[in-house]
């Protein structure tokens, strides 16, 4: 393994830590929703590494919170559905990872639109397979007088989307003041001048 691959899975376990620190900060809303921090950092990782590098790491994240005790148990298949599927799902932030880098070396328009749709579209992989938990596992607890699937939806929709917002503002504002941390080749020109 090349030095400059071996350096971009190592930069994706240290983002998945920071991702894991940050899912620590309390940000639950009432009972059933919360807003997840850590999808900032592993959106810009995934946007600037690609596809298969951010569901690495966030498969990463995910088995983290195995290491840190922060792990709702109810069953094998319910753990493994939310804490090693819909993390490393959080990963598809990089499927627009090679257009977002074309239109940011090109400097060409739409390169934010690009970030935010990434940015959605990881969130939403995640919290889809949080929502199947949800009703599967968890709708026995379902409240509001809600059915598990609406109650699931409810919950994991108003959880993606607050996440999903707050994920979004804070790539764009990190991208308006340093946007070399979305660049890839940053890390590629340094190692090999090392």
């Amino acid at each position: 393994m090349t030095s400059v691959k071996l350096r971009v899975w190592i930069e994706g376990a240290i983002v998945a830590a920071l991702a894991i620190v940050l899912s620590m900060i309390p940000t639950t809303i009432g009972t059933s929703f919360t807003i997840s921090l850590g999808m900032i950092p592993l959106s810009i990782y995934a946007i600037r590494r690609g596809l298969a590098a951010g569901l690495f790491s966030g498969l990463v994240w995910g088995l983290l919170h195995f290491v840190t005790g922060d792990v709702w148990f109810l069953s094998v298949s319910q753990v493994i559905i939310e804490y090693v599927i819909a993390f490393t799902f959080a990963g598809f932030a990089g499927i627009f990872t090679s257009r977002i880098q074309k239109n940011m070396h090109n400097g060409q328009k739409g390169t934010l639109s690009l970030m935010v749709g990434a940015v959605f579209i990881g969130t939403l992989a995640r919290f889809f397979w949080h929502f199947v938990a949800g009703f599967i596992f968890w709708g026995k607890y379902a409240l509001w007088g809600l059915g598990p699937v609406a109650f699931s939806l409810v919950a994991n929709g108003i959880s993606g989307l607050l996440t999903a917002v707050v994920t979004a503002i804070g790539v764009v504002l990190i991208y308006q003041v340093y946007p070399q941390v979305f660049t890839a080749e940053r890390l590629v020109t340094s190692s090999v001048s090392e």
